[in-house]
């Protein structure tokens, strides 16, 4: 824990948010995002300073140390600015819109992000990290803050026009809704542009950095049993093979890295967020649905271990992320050389894992070894040994946990154990995927135990869902994103337990979102809801980024609605939505994958399975089983419990009810059913 012996702490002192507390003891006079903050500008007719990170975000840490824990620094700031902090995961809506000026200023964007705005919060500079002087042809702080408050006090002319540019360069990036009819012809176009840009050698898509863009997987898993497109498969497995082998993957804690430096996934950005882990274990799950390769059930499995290890608080939500840093390195934490691994394991035990897992004397990144798997195969190295994979993996395993109790010694990143509504909804998904597809009653019990944390602390008196909860405190009205993810694992949910409780709760999240979010002019979801603080836009976005979209989510969770309750105004909002959106998502459809789930469903009308029996009953259960032995992405199942109100959930599966007191089967596809089958050989 960082020594504060003899600072005075500012006004972050009082935050809940990890990240503003990072800042609580700089000698910058920072104030959080608020009234206070906007009125001290104009009373003093100064420029606002924002700066805009998250707690693990190690450029962040790197900017603190040289410019924001500096006296010479804050001194600069606390006289001619008023500065505000803000944990971008927290307050997305204001992350959103200055990271849009950002990219329509300098052409790219990133955190730490630094903005300098008018107190009526209208931005006129724009960039991302700076160190305290100039170097390298990157200006300093010094130099930056001097030059603006100069122009501030002499030219305001100069610096409204600066704002009318921005604000006029920025209007498009806001509001992405750009109209048009999406055919299917739209599936191809997407394939060729995954293909032309996917990497035959290593996995993923394009050059370095690489990011693991699980939902690109997903559209394309779906797109290979649809089309029985061999490629896309074949691009979803050497993928997800690369990045488990790759240093991306942490080989002896599990868990996946956010993002890799470097075009063969060897060195991560060391941080692990929530989003990540929670999306691609979904992910690897549906490959195994898909190809019932062992292998991607495993991966899961760590996944799962890693986040309930790790990242679960005791009543039941997951906690954002772990930082890449411990003790001011980055990735110190995760690497190894062979002496430690030798000491830990022994001479023998220890060269072995160092051979296998590629730890060497030279090393390969600043001097130690990430452990992967990139240039052999355990099977590969077993083979040159004349044994096989089997023989030698429990000795591995073995290995691994000496080595992971070892390294759980060593000082550990710092965690940000907020909470939040968007990333737990992801993880539910994940989790309620994982029950129903390996079987598990710890994923059922975890994914349950997540949603009765949300339902219970992130939700006002009047029920309003709120994005963040951390040491006792929920705040922040949700955004589009906590409403469409955690509907997304309320469907999953539902999906692996059949209690009506979770369909209905989804059915509440999505009246509610549409009631708070929906354009009525144009079509599409606001970012924040019409009952939230108002900022100097009200942004849409449609794209899938490091986590898809709200918007894209909820295109796909309104079709399933449609198919699982007969509610025709959710198909209705769904092509609405698609429609108002159209124009972006064919301009370049890879980049809206999410968009792209929710047309297959559109333009492929799934089965619908409806059984009707006792939740509880083996025969039922052993039904739906099977209706799920093949992969079929597009299917929707429902069981109509006699006991339970499915009926007035899912007014289609109102006259399904079981033949002869038995339980019942019936198979509706093409928006025609077939005679209802009552055991399981006819089935």
């Amino acid at each position: 824990m960082e020594n504060h012996a003899g600072k005075r702490p500012n006004r972050l002192h009082n935050e809940k948010s990890p990240y503003l507390l990072q800042h609580a003891y700089n000698p910058v006079d920072w104030y959080s995002w608020g009234d206070e903050a906007f009125a001290k500008a104009e009373q003093e007719n100064k420029p606002i300073f924002l700066s805009i990170g998250y707690s693990t975000c190690h450029w962040c840490h790197v900017m603190e140390r040289e410019s924001f824990e500096d006296e010479e620094v804050a001194a600069l700031l606390n006289e001619h600015f008023i500065s505000i902090k803000v944990d971008r995961e927290e307050r997305p809506d204001v992350d959103h819109i200055y990271m849009a000026v950002c990219q329509a200023v300098t052409g790219s964007g990133g955190w730490p992000l630094t903005i300098v705005m008018s107190p009526e919060k209208k931005p006129f500079f724009a960039g991302t990290y700076f160190p305290k002087k100039t170097k390298f042809g990157r200006p300093g702080m010094m130099e930056i803050l001097n030059k603006l408050h100069t122009v501030w006090e002499a030219d305001k002319e100069k610096i409204n026009k600066t704002i009318d540019r921005i604000s006029e360069a920025v209007t498009p990036h806001l509001d992405p809704t750009g109209e048009g009819n999406l055919s299917d012809a739209i599936f191809q176009e997407a394939m060729e542009l995954y293909r032309s840009s996917f990497d035959e050698q290593y996995g993923g898509f394009g050059d370095a950095p690489k990011f693991p863009t699980p939902h690109n997987l997903l559209y394309l898993l779906r797109h290979s049993k649809l089309h029985k497109d061999e490629k896309a498969l074949a691009i979803v497995e050497k993928t997800l093979t690369s990045m488990h082998r790759g240093g991306i993957y942490d080989h002896v804690g599990f868990g996946f890295a956010r993002y890799s430096v470097d075009r063969e996934w060897l060195v991560p950005h060391f941080e692990k967020m929530l989003y990540d882990n929670a999306l691609l274990a979904y992910t690897y799950l549906e490959t195994f649905e898909a190809t019932h390769i062992e292998y991607y059930a495993r991966v899961a499995r760590e996944v799962f271990t890693y986040v309930l290890r790790d990242m679960t608080d005791p009543e039941g939500g997951f906690y954002s992320a772990e930082d890449a840093d411990s003790e001011g390195e980055e990735g110190k934490f995760y690497v190894w050389t062979p002496e430690e691994v030798r000491e830990a394991l022994g001479k023998d035990i220890g060269t072995f894992y160092s051979n296998v897992y590629d730890i060497t004397k030279h090393g390969n990144f600043e001097g130690h070894s990430i452990p992967n798997l990139i240039h052999q195969t355990i099977e590969s190295f077993a083979k040159r040994l004349g044994k096989t994979a089997e023989q030698i993996i429990p000795l591995l395993n073995g290995a691994r946990e000496k080595l992971f109790a070892v390294r759980e010694r060593r000082i550990h990143p710092d965690k940000d154990d907020k909470i939040l509504a968007s990333w737990n909804g992801l993880m539910i998904a994940a989790l309620a995927k994982g029950a129903r597809v390996l079987g598990d009653e710890r994923y059922e019990l975890a994914a349950r135990k997540a949603v009765t944390f949300i339902t219970s602390k992130l939700r006002k008196a009047d029920g309003r869902l709120l994005a963040r909860y951390r040491d006792g405190h929920a705040a922040y009205l949700g955004y589009v994103d906590d409403y469409a993810f955690l509907t997304w694992g309320l469907l999953e949910l539902y999906d692996a337990t059949f209690e009506e409780m979770y369909l209905q709760e989804a059915l509440s999240l999505t009246d509610e979102l549409l009631r708070l979010f929906w354009d009525k002019e144009q079509g599409g979801l606001f970012f924040y809801g019409e009952d939230a603080e108002q900022l100097i836009a009200r942004p849409k976005e449609i794209y899938d980024g490091a986590t898809p979209s709200g918007n894209g989510v909820t295109a796909y969770n309104l079709q399933r609605l449609y198919y699982l309750t007969g509610r025709k105004e959710f198909q209705e909002y769904a092509e609405k939505l698609l429609h108002a959106f159209g124009g972006d998502i064919e301009h370049y459809p890879i980049g809206y994958s999410f968009s792209l789930m929710a047309l297959q469903l559109a333009m492929n009308p799934p089965s619908q399975v409806v059984i009707a029996g006792e939740r509880a009953s083996e025969i039922t259960r052993k039904m739906a089983a099977a209706v799920r032995v093949e992969y079929n992405p597009l299917r929707v199942v429902l069981i109509h419990d006699p006991k339970g109100n499915l009926a007035s959930l899912a007014p289609m599966a109102q006259d399904k009810t079981m033949v002869n007191n038995k339980p019942t089967l019936y198979l509706c596809e093409n928006f025609a059913c077939q005679e209802p089958v009552t055991d399981l050989e006819n089935l």
